[in-house]
């Protein structure tokens, strides 16, 4: 009788001790778990804050961009619209050498793409309109490296050189030429000029350049929150 009730109280102990291990083992599941789910939670409330910190400076600097679209949009059509325009013509048409609007006399001023025929055709046709005898327009049209030079983040100004020679011309009217040269809507800097021949038979070259712009290009990139 004595050994069955000592095998019993064992019995029970053991249970009691399975009973024990397993509620331990839970409780540290649990706890385990919880931790763990904790730092997973505390880890997104932190990258969400650290997103909504940037979507905060992106909303802020959008709100910027359109306020500055909007002065820009004003600070254009009131440049477009001055009459008389930036160099003296009518800026609603016309035929004159001056006439155009403000934004067409830029893009006239600095193209934004490389075009060497284009640059010939109009010394022509300065020349030919001041009466000068032109024997030849030359430079060296780099058409293909320039081509894939269309626009930049950072655009500069490229040199465009080149020559021209006029024949039978006259001290005064040289001097007529380079003011015109001067005045001219396209800048023309010229770096050196050669004459020959007598004073009202003279013969003219000049070595110059002028320039183009490629276009300013804007990137919108993606920024990734880590």
């Amino acid at each position: 009788m004595a050994k069955l009730e000592i095998s019993t109280k064992r019995l029970a102990i053991s249970k009691a001790n399975a009973q024990m291990v397993a509620i331990v083992g839970a409780a540290a599941f649990v706890t385990i778990f919880c931790l763990v789910a904790a730092k997973a939670v505390w880890s997104q409330t932190r990258y969400q804050s650290r997103v909504t910190a940037k979507s905060e400076i992106a909303h802020q600097q959008l709100q910027k961009n359109l306020s500055a679209f909007k002065d820009l949009v004003s600070s254009y059509n009131a440049f477009e619209a001055t009459n008389p325009n930036i160099i003296g013509g009518n800026p609603n048409g016309g035929t004159g050498p001056n006439d155009g609007d403000n934004a067409e006399i830029i893009l006239h001023a600095l193209p934004s793409s490389y075009d060497f025929p284009a640059l010939t055709a109009s010394l022509e046709k300065i020349l030919k309109t001041g009466g000068f005898n032109v024997s030849s327009i030359t430079g060296t049209d780099d058409q293909l490296s320039q081509q894939g030079n269309t626009s930049s983040p950072t655009p500069q100004a490229v040199s465009m050189p080149f020559s021209f020679t006029v024949n039978n011309t006259n001290y005064t009217s040289i001097q007529q030429l380079i003011d015109t040269l001067q005045r001219s809507i396209r800048p023309i800097q010229v770096d050196n000029l050669t004459l020959s021949g007598g004073a009202d038979n003279t013969t003219l070259t000049v070595n110059a350049h002028t320039y183009y712009q490629p276009g300013k290009s804007v990137n919108i990139t993606k920024e990734e929150v880590k």
